[in-house]
């Protein structure tokens, strides 16, 4: 983690050194490239007093105790929840004692949806209890549940030729796993695809390159117009044995029972600090991560550790006496699993102003020892972050590639604004596990429409 903070420290408080006009403008025409490289060169002492707190001073593992103290006192964080609204308040109160400026909260309003007890039993060809997960926002089942047979399908196109099919059934996507990006569309759109065809629910392959019988959870979407129907993942095991089943013309009769339910949207709050820029205090570059989490794990890597990394960011610049000339804005969004809803209402309030964002930063592909950055601005811009991420040389974290991309800052990046995400030495999206989130997390889909 501590290796992580440090591409997120650097890139941070370098760029907001920087003298000149914000980043977003790509206006550098009143200073060469040559003055500006040799400007970012100058804080080559900087960039390694930053690395000497965070890998060997007092700040060395920091950052990881106060993710386990928060995760161990409040434990899973879902939107609309009381224990998400426990953790904000820790955390307004946290960056507070931490010394930081403006600290505050930004009021929301956010999904609030809880699953309740939920099961899925095969009775034929043979009785086999199954691990499920009910996915975000999805309806309940009739209190005697739904029994019905099963229609195994691939894709969405097998779907559509056996349309006669479906109708009455439970769909079964048994969907092969390409990657994170193009696959996580069958968790989102499973449903709606399966009731425009009569389905009476659906159940998905989780989204996930290798299995141990664990179900992963995350967000889907209904679609107005289209029926509502219950909707669940399954292990890829299950989904496998079913597709054989049927490939074997056996007849498949599931009984799904899910207690989930919708309420009110639930009030909720973005939590915001900053270090107040010294020159340009109008201009803002933004470092962030989610303090939300999904209720069948920690929220430890998805995405504690990225929320907690942007804190340590703005925390180890305020311990070295550092006031930069740009204002340094740390946010932690609220309901991001359900689509990024805190963001969006945050970039709604903020894009008056979008002139004075330099950079948005987000840190939501899990926590490991980083390659560098994945960056997504003009290829001015890029050269000023390649020469920046050389002055992390002493810990070989100096990689920019393409396609940086964050769910709760990809507003921004649309509109213009330069977006760096960590890298981890895979510069594809792969798997994700939603389920034992303290042990593996990898990255989100690549647009936020596909509401990862």
């Amino acid at each position: 983690m501590k290796f992580l903070l440090l591409t997120f420290v650097g890139v941070v408080h370098l760029l907001s050194l920087s003298s000149g006009k914000t980043i977003y403008k790509n206006d550098i025409s009143q200073r060469t490239f040559q003055e500006i490289k040799e400007e970012i060169a100058s804080y080559g002492d900087v960039a390694k007093a930053i690395i000497n707190l965070a890998v060997y001073g007092k700040a060395q593992n920091r950052s990881y105790e106060r993710l386990a103290l928060l995760v161990d006192t409040v434990g899973p964080r879902p939107s609309g929840s009381k224990s998400l609204e426990k953790a904000i308040q820790i955390m307004y109160q946290n960056l507070q004692e931490d010394g930081l400026e403006n600290v505050h909260l930004e009021p929301v309003k956010i999904p609030h949806w809880e699953r309740g007890e939920e099961s899925a039993v095969m009775l034929e060809p043979r009785i086999h209890k199954m691990a499920i997960l009910g996915l975000g926002s999805s309806i309940g089942t009739p209190p005697e549940g739904i029994t019905a047979e099963v229609l195994v399908v691939t894709s969405f196109e097998e779907l559509q030729r056996r349309a006669p099919e479906a109708r009455g059934k439970i769909v079964v996507y048994n969907q092969p796993y390409v990657n994170y990006s193009k696959t996580v569309q069958y968790r989102v759109q499973g449903s709606v695809e399966a009731a425009k065809v009569g389905a009476v629910a659906s159940l998905i392959r989780s989204v996930a390159s290798f299995s141990i019988y664990s179900p992963h959870t995350g967000i889907q979407e209904y679609q107005d117009g289209v029926p509502k129907i219950p909707t669940a993942c399954i292990t890829v095991e299950d989904a496998e044995m079913m597709s054989r089943m049927a490939s074997r013309g056996n007849r498949i009769v599931i009984q799904l029972k899910m207690g989930a339910k919708n309420y009110p949207d639930a009030d909720s709050f973005n939590t915001v600090a900053e270090i107040i820029g010294s020159k340009y205090p109008e201009q803002v570059v933004l470092v962030s991560g989610h303090l939300d989490s999904w209720d069948v794990g920690q929220g430890a890597m998805d995405d504690g550790g990225g929320a907690f990394i942007s804190w340590e960011a703005l925390s180890l610049i305020k311990d070295l006496g550092l006031r930069p000339k740009r204002t340094l804005r740390l946010v932690l969004w609220t309901a991001e699993e359900q689509g990024g809803i805190g963001a969006f209402q945050y970039y709604q309030l903020h894009k008056a102003n979008i002139s004075n964002y330099s950079l948005v930063m987000e840190s939501d592909l899990g926590t490991f020892l980083p390659s560098g950055l994945q960056f997504t601005g003009s290829e001015k811009a890029r050269t000023i972050v390649e020469e920046v991420m050389s002055l992390l040389q002493p810990v070989n974290i100096t990689q920019v590639f393409r396609a940086g991309e964050g769910t709760d800052i990809n507003f921004w990046i649309q509109a213009g604004v330069p977006g760096p995400t960590p890298n981890f030495g895979q510069h594809l999206p792969v798997n994700r596990s939603e389920t034992f989130d303290i042990v593996t997390k990898n990255p989100k889909p690549v647009t936020h429409s596909s509401l990862g």
